[in-house]
């Protein structure tokens, strides 16, 4: 049995798109003598779909797509995946489902068991768990069909009570195949590898898994589809962060066959997050994460022109170089606003790098408009001292001016905060937070550097002396970091701590750090989650990033 893998790009909501999408794999694949060909999860109407469920006209959309796909699986087989509707009056109202076409016949439906409701997963909020388990029966093989986190409960931990492939190897099944939508963190990859081979030893059967690919907002999938030999050798593996097609073939012992990509032995286990930060660890694959993140943003989105406020640190020049690969250096403009207290290196160094990348820049001081802006506030602001009022000042009128020229001519603000930034709430609301997408709102400060060295791997792209020099807001003269926070050596691994790894001060402060900066540090992430509840989608990239992965309450007075 020869099986197609189809590792697709799918955009939520355009049924149309997805529907022609997945035909031309279908035809492909009959041209190339497939017998059966697999989709990803919920791959007719995208994932993650969320509050589009609660709308009948979005599941009638999907399945007179299921209906169109069906009248091209005549000589070929088709697992895809697709909403479907629990006809049962208990339970919720829908199905996360896999169909299989073939002879121009819906021959089966799955539906999935194992629903995620943690991180940046809601599925019980729409689907209804499966009620039973069946195998398929395909040209004389039984195939075992499950739906990505139905292949995920087999921890020291469950999180389950029911494992959905215990059911159906009663039924003495051929082959697992798994439609799934992954998505990408900097420890997930392995994870999947090591998940994959952990069914494959617990069952004594090869698996194939089709993973999609793609981003959609916050959220990067980042593909890698596999397939596992009974023995725990990867015979196939799609490319990472671009659509594919690959056969494989199904021989009769139950083997998968093919050349070894990967022997048993060296496959990765189950991977858990590390207990500390690691600033270089997927550096790589982080970097593909946020280019796949940013393209699809703008071509989902419709948008074709990015602009970035470029102070000459690192974090704008970082951001300016991923959006300058991602959409070309010609659809990216550069605004430098230097105010008296920026330093005349910073403009230089912003200049450099817009050079480098072959970009347009545009600078416009914003002495004038500052000092408009304090005789403006001097009657009520008195003989009041300078303070963070004017520092914050000057951040808004950038963001104020970034925004004019977006308006006027089209393009989407890139916002350049970074994970450390955002945990404490070192940033200006409606100033330097402005932005339509976070590139950075999941690295840590550390993270960055390593980011802007991996850039810079084949030749200087962005100036050494952004990468070198002390990191400064220059909001008042002299102004370093350094005294407001801690060093970024030191803040980072307790933010890792506390934010990825979740644990309480005094955990952090038995690991080696200082109580008392443990303490200010906890509180300064409790205080500022209304800062970043106020925040622009962040791309991400962490098993733990700010936004809809880590909900929690603002005005909470835990360790505030």
């Amino acid at each position: 049995m020869k099986i197609f893998l189809a590792q697709q790009n799918y955009h939520i909501g355009n049924f149309e798109a997805n529907t022609d999408k997945i035909i031309a794999a279908i035809e492909e694949a009959k041209q190339n003598g497939g017998d059966l060909i697999v989709f990803s999860e919920l791959s007719i109407c995208g994932y993650p779909p969320r509050d589009f469920l609660e709308f009948n006209d979005f599941i009638e959309a999907g399945l007179a797509s299921v209906e169109r796909i069906r009248q091209v699986a005549d000589t070929i087989g088709v697992l895809v995946g697709c909403p479907s509707r629990n006809d049962k009056p208990q339970g919720k109202n829908l199905f996360n489902s896999a169909f299989m076409l073939y002879e121009n016949e819906i021959k089966g439906v799955v539906n999935k068991t194992l629903l995620p409701n943690y991180d940046i997963f809601d599925e019980y909020r729409y689907f209804e768990p499966a009620y039973n388990w069946n195998v398929l029966e395909f040209k004389g093989k039984k195939l075992a069909v499950t739906i990505c986190e139905d292949i995920w409960n087999l921890t020291e931990d469950p999180l389950y009570r029911t494992c959905p492939m215990d059911e159906l190897i009663k039924q003495q099944p051929d082959i697992m195949i798994n439609l799934s939508a992954s998505p990408f963190d900097y420890v997930h990859a392995d994870s999947r590898k090591g998940t994959v081979k952990q069914n494959v030893m617990q069952y004594n059967l090869p698996m194939v898994y089709c993973n999609t690919v793609g981003a959609h907002t916050d959220i990067v999938f980042d593909g890698g589809s596999l397939a596992m030999d009974v023995d725990g050798n990867i015979i196939a593996e799609l490319p990472y962060f671009t659509e594919a097609m690959q056969a494989v073939t199904f021989n009769d012992d139950g083997r998968l066959s093919g050349e070894l990509i990967c022997t048993a032995d060296k496959v990765p286990s189950i991977q858990t997050m590390p207990q500390t930060l690691e600033p270089l660890k997927s550096i790589d694959k982080i970097h593909q994460a946020l280019l796949t993140g940013i393209r699809d943003y703008f071509r989902k989105m419709g948008f074709k022109k990015a602009i970035v406020a470029s102070s000459g640190g690192i974090d704008s020049a970082v951001v300016l170089a991923l959006a300058s690969e991602a959409l070309g250096a010609e659809n990216v403009n550069a605004l430098l606003l230097p105010s008296q207290f920026s330093t005349g290196h910073s403009v230089d160094d912003a200049v450099h790098l817009s050079q480098n990348l072959g970009g347009h820049y545009d600078i416009i001081p914003i002495k004038d408009v500052f000092e408009a802006y304090e005789k403006a506030l001097s009657p009520v602001f008195k003989d009041l001292p300078f303070s963070v009022a004017e520092e914050n000042l000057q951040s808004r009128i950038r963001g104020a001016m970034v925004m004019a020229l977006s308006n006027k001519f089209g393009t989407i603000l890139l916002n350049t905060s970074n994970k450390s930034e955002l945990a404490t709430g070192y940033g200006t609301l409606y100033g330097d937070m402005a932005g339509g997408l976070g590139v950075l709102g999941d690295l840590y400060k550390e993270q960055v550097y390593a980011l802007a060295r991996h850039i810079n791997r084949n030749k200087e792209i962005i100036p050494q002396n952004i990468i070198d020099k002390a990191p400064s807001a220059e909001l008042r003269p002299g102004q370093k970091d350094s005294d407001s926070l801690p060093d970024y050596s030191i803040l980072d691994p307790i933010l890792y701590l506390y934010v990825e790894q979740r644990r309480g001060p005094k955990e952090i402060i038995a690991a080696g750090f200082d109580e008392a900066l443990v303490r200010r540090i906890t509180k300064l992430v409790n205080t500022n989650e209304y800062k970043r509840n106020q925040f622009c989608p962040i791309i991400r990239v962490s098993p733990k990033s700010f936004g809809i992965g880590r909900r929690m309450p603002i005005e909470g007075r835990y360790l505030s």
